[in-house]
């Protein structure tokens, strides 16, 4: 999900982004286009309401009194665009026509109000000492101003009831097409429906990243980015699994394995309609523990009132407050990994805090008592010691997860037991599958209790939920990987097990450098590098489109980034080459595949040279335009080569969709990050797109000798028929 991660179908380009109308009549841009008219309408009320706050008696110049005017056309104009996105959004849904429509004639009348009352040309309009004041009529801007607001909060509002429905029906559709891919018996059902399901899964990606996008709370857009990367994912996961169980029907594990991914899509599907509805099914309650810093913030809080007010609360609400944090420092003290060194300090630190509160409880009592200027300072001093032995816990704590985290990231860098697993699949080592297993179980456990950890230090909410969903990831995925090999070693000799493995080793591989993100981004946030707001891993962040790439401000140093940028543009230089040599294989090279591929391999080259400091590409402007191109061109590639899909047998098409299915979202993904504006984070953006890009063009590439050999062998296998037919014909 970058950005907004999407899943792609393997269907057609009809899914694609300006493909045509949603299934509510309305192209997913009007919620845009009501936001941008809402953001220029808003600003300009503001300077009506400045005007408004004049003195009466100001005389105001003629220069003044045309920027008034001006003032009142522009709100009147903005209106006017903001009445007909609301007008289409009204016609395209009956049940809300009504309230739309009587929302967009106050909106209107309210602008033209303001601006007749604005208009210095208006006739009649009396004059003191040869100058015009600088309104006759202030009540009626006010009202007119007031009923604009009110319009416009209306007609935002029942807009977001449509978006909220377009989602909750798109996900409908999704649900009911899984039902039916569940039920499949043959391959050729299969491919029809998962054709199906991927345009859906599209459609369903488009709404909830632009829903993601315009979601305030942080802590909801990093839920939303979970659930996405789940269904983007599991897409991937589910087509592979669905082949395995259509090959091997009788195999109890490919089925387990199947259900699986099936029954995390409808838990993330579920949460979504969670987070745009807000709220849980049944009435439930998100009942999630409290992570330790956040406990400690909370209890510092309580006893830093206690300066402001004695009886702010009691001694034994204080005391449980910090028994709850305390008691939930057993999920470091009682884990098998953490160190001696680190279990003895923690269980130290706890002590002394128990210690200090009854210190602080002691003098707390003697000053309710007494108010002697050396009982508040003594109190202060309390105050003081126990804030600076709760902040050493937390350092011990955030030491010890980290550092742990830090140790099996890399211990697994190489993922030798996955390696393994794969091996002992292909030999049909069913012995060694139960010893790679058991091996991989306790690391999977390893990771998981490791994720459990970061949480208490995250820091953030947005960064607990990251380390939730990541928590989950590892389990989940880990009990598939065994599932998978193990489908895998009773049919060594079966390419689409052993393809649903690769797919789930993927997956871990993936999750894996994920975590080693959340580790830095975690440590960034500890060591206050970053501020309180913080962005899920997975979100676009927003990108400067008018700074040249030399005054952009990375958060590390520029020299440093510079470097990275350029190392990954030396690795994109060299998948250009490659797709060059694949291209060249062609012997028409008019056929869209090429013509497409070729144009993303130049576009590629100048993506090159701009990390580089040369070529035509000059500031940060020039490189989001030719990204967004990239990214179109690269949507055309994945439909012409679903086009030539349809020309294939069921084996082979299903090989060249699991490729297509690669390259959509990513086109999708790079789309959202070109659209979303920067703060202060320009080479992070551009070092982000690079690598997107990067990783189509790698896509690409395999896709360009894929359909080439897949073109052969269709000629080929014509070639054959033909002459198959001419020597019976001989014959007879």
């Amino acid at each position: 999900m970058a950005a907004s991660p999407g899943p792609a179908g393997v269907g057609g380009a009809g899914a694609m982004p300006g493909s045509g109308p949603s299934s509510f009549g309305f192209d997913s841009g009007l919620e845009i286009k009501t936001r941008s008219v809402e953001q220029t309408l808003l600003p300009l009320v503001s300077q009506i309401t400045t005007l408004i706050n004049h003195k009466d008696n100001t005389k105001k110049s003629d220069k003044t009194l045309q920027a008034i005017q001006r003032v009142g056309q522009a709100v009147n104009l903005a209106v006017g665009r903001f009445v007909k996105v609301g007008e289409a959004i009204a016609n395209e849904n009956w049940d809300l026509k009504e309230e739309i429509t009587i929302a967009c004639i106050e909106a209107k009348q309210a602008g033209e109000t303001i601006a007749a009352l604005t208009d210095v040309s208006t006739p009649n309009r009396p004059e003191s000492g040869g100058q015009i004041t600088i309104f006759t009529d202030k009540t009626g801007v006010i009202k007119a101003a007031r009923l604009l607001l009110s319009s416009v909060t209306k007609v935002l509002l029942l807009a977001d009831r449509v978006v909220i429905k377009q989602i909750i029906t798109s996900r409908n559709k999704v649900l009911a097409t899984m039902e039916r891919l569940e039920k499949v018996n043959s391959f050729q059902e299969f491919v029809q429906i998962f054709s199906q399901f991927g345009n859906e899964m599209v459609e369903f990606a488009h709404l909830t990243g632009d829903r993601q996008n315009d979601l305030k709370d942080e802590k909801k857009k990093a839920k939303m980015a979970a659930a996405r990367a789940v269904l983007e994912k599991c897409t991937m996961m589910l087509l592979t699994a669905s082949k395995t169980c259509l090959r091997h029907p009788n195999c109890e594990s490919a089925h387990k394995n199947k259900e699986g991914v099936f029954d995390r899509m409808k838990v993330a599907l579920d949460k979504v309609i969670e987070i745009v509805t807000d709220c849980k099914p049944n009435g439930e309650t998100d009942v999630a523990a409290i992570s330790i810093f956040t406990g400690i913030k909370e209890f510092k809080m309580n006893i830093e009132a206690l300066r402001e007010n004695l009886y702010f609360q009691s001694k034994e609400n204080l005391s449980a407050t910090l028994e709850a944090v305390l008691e939930r420092t057993e999920d470091f003290t009682d884990s098998a990994y953490t160190s001696h060194e680190h279990r003895e300090r923690i269980l130290d630190l706890s002590a002394h805090a128990r210690a200090e509160l009854q210190q602080l409880a002691s003098v707390w009592l003697q000053a309710q008592s007494k108010r002697t200027k050396s009982i508040a300072e003594e109190l202060e001093l309390s105050i003081l010691k126990i804030s600076h032995g709760l902040n050493e816990l937390k350092k011990e704590l955030h030491s010890t997860a980290t550092q742990l985290a830090a140790d099996l990231l890399k211990y697994h860098a190489d993922h030798v037991v996955l390696k393994a697993l794969k091996l002992t699949g292909v030999e049909g080592n069913l012995e060694g599958l139960a010893e790679c297993a058991c091996k991989f179980s306790e690391q999977k456990e390893q990771l998981v209790e490791t994720c459990r950890l970061l949480r208490h230090v995250s820091g953030t909410e947005p960064l607990e939920i990251t380390c939730i969903h990541a928590e989950e990831t590892f389990q989940v995925t880990g009990q598939q990987i065994i599932s998978a090999a193990e489908t895998l070693t009773l049919h060594p000799s079966s390419k689409i097990a052993k393809e649903n493995l690769d797919v789930f080793c993927e997956a871990w591989e993936s999750q894996i450098s994920d975590m080693s993100t959340l580790l830095r981004e975690i440590n960034d946030v500890f060591e206050g590098r970053r501020g309180e707001k913080y962005g899920y891993l997975s979100l676009p962040k927003p990108m400067k489109n008018n700074a040249n790439l030399k005054s952009l401000k990375p958060e590390k140093s520029d020299s440093e980034e510079k470097a990275k940028i350029a190392k990954l543009g030396l690795k994109l230089g060299l998948l250009t080459s490659d797709a060059n040599c694949e291209i060249e294989k062609w012997e028409n090279q008019e056929n869209e595949i090429v013509r497409y591929g070729r144009n993303m391999s130049r576009m590629a080259y100048s993506l090159y040279l701009f990390t580089r400091g040369e070529g035509p590409l000059k500031t940060s402007q020039d490189l989001i335009h030719q990204l967004e191109v990239f990214a179109e061109e690269g949507l055309k590639v994945a439909s012409s080569a679903q086009a030539f899909s349809k020309q294939l047998k069921d084996d082979d098409k299903l090989m060249l969709l699991l490729e297509i299915n690669k390259l959509i979202p990513l086109c999708h993904q790079l789309q959202t990050i070109t659209k979303t504006p920067v703060q202060n984070q320009g080479l992070l953006k551009v070092d982000k797109c690079i690598t997107k890009t990067r990783s189509m063009m790698a896509i690409l590439v395999q896709l360009l000798s894929l359909c080439f050999k897949l073109l052969k062998k269709m000629e080929n296998n014509r070639w054959v028929s033909v002459t198959n037919k001419d020597s019976v014909d001989g014959k007879t």
